[in-house]
């Protein structure tokens, strides 16, 4: 049976995860401690907004599509704890109107000439390339701050997240205009994160996760006796992906040369256009007229709207070497996931550099 966490248990939850950050903050200065101050403001207010999936859907005076659409989304998760073997736990079987389109906006900041980001360090999540804010006045605000010193920045806006299960979860009005599927993969990767996560490992938890998405949708799909995805849109992200890491690759050794700053920011902006000529003619002459992609690319460019590309499959091909190893078993694969977790970060990389190439060798 699903109940709600009780008020005073959730309270406590937010004091274990905010009040140590909170306090070591009061010790760094004010812009610290307000910024720190809407974290909590805001995860306070989605944790309040909360409700059990199954009341939404017993109740005939809610949309009848939103009821629907969360039904489905409960053979989701049900599969995801006894077929993938992820958390049992209270998160997505809950659901959350946070009357806004995106639960938060991050702010992406990178110098004028290097893709190097501004990372911020938090007490749960560890070290990431970006700052989370509930307001989007105040990601502009922020945003404006930077750009004042010269900086590229970006702000992207976010559906969902999770706290590594911290706290449970909820699914969103902000995810509800994704199909089922689609919501599907998202309950996957999200519960992946509370399996297990490495701090300040990037690369390797959003492609750990990014592999149980996609094996745990092709299972999902066969559980259904549906037919697998032709792949059409999954290399389509992959090639335009790769063009976003080419260009980064050649801005990368662009801003090691000895140029003035008027002459690098022509060559920039050349290799910016460089990058929407290539993507006009990989989408005209392959993508059958697929026009997904023209509204990012058309967009003003910097080096911070790049950050985000190549996060979350660098790794993709070794965990599925990984897995092949194990059989296809989650329970072994996963134990072999912790194992690579704790090894060093050299350790690490070099190990799974040594799974990937495996995995392209094997095709």
């Amino acid at each position: 049976m699903i109940r709600p966490c009780p008020s005073l248990g959730l309270l406590d939850r937010v004091l274990r995860i905010l009040f140590p950050g909170v306090l070591l903050l009061l010790l760094n200065g004010c812009s610290s401690v307000s910024y720190y101050s809407q974290l909590a403001s805001g995860q306070w207010q989605l944790l309040r907004a909360r409700e059990p999936v199954s009341s939404v859907i017993a109740d005939p005076q809610r949309d009848q599509q939103l009821r629907m659409h969360l039904a489905q989304s409960q053979k989701a998760r049900t599969f995801a704890s006894q077929q993938l073997h992820l958390p049992d736990n209270q998160s997505y079987r809950l659901y959350a109107d946070i009357g806004r389109p995106y639960v938060v906006w991050n702010v992406f900041v990178t110098p004028e000439f290097s893709l190097k980001p501004q990372n911020h360090c938090f007490p749960v999540a560890g070290c990431v390339a970006y700052r989370g804010y509930y307001s989007q006045g105040a990601a502009r605000g922020e945003a404006a701050l930077q750009r004042q010193k010269g900086m590229d920045v970006w702000i992207g806006g976010v559906e969902a997240y999770s706290t590594l299960g911290w706290f449970s979860d909820p699914i969103m009005n902000s995810m509800m205009g994704w199909g089922d599927e689609r919501l599907a993969t998202l309950i996957f990767h999200e519960l992946a994160h509370q399996r297990f996560y490495v701090k300040d490992d990037t690369e390797f938890n959003e492609s750990f996760a990014t592999f149980v998405e996609q094996e745990g949708t092709r299972q999902w799909r066969a559980w259904r006796a549906l037919p697998p995805d032709n792949g059409d849109q999954t290399r389509r992200r992959d090639q335009f992906t790769q063009l976003i890491l080419d260009t980064r690759s050649r801005l990368e050794h662009l801003y090691t040369q000895p140029l003035p700053p008027e002459q690098m920011r022509q060559r920039k902006t050349a290799e910016f256009e460089r990058l929407r000529g290539e993507y006009r003619q990989l989408r005209d002459s392959q993508w059958a007229g697929d026009t997904r992609y023209d509204a990012w690319i058309n967009a003003p460019m910097n080096n911070a709207r790049l950050l985000p590309f190549g996060l979350y499959d660098q790794w993709v091909p070794a965990f599925a070497a990984l897995f092949k190893q194990t059989d296809g078993d989650w329970v072994r694969f996963y134990g072999a996931v912790e194992k690579l977790g704790g090894m060093p970060v050299d350790e690490r990389k070099a190990a799974l550099k040594t799974l990937a190439s495996a995995k392209i060798s094997a095709g």
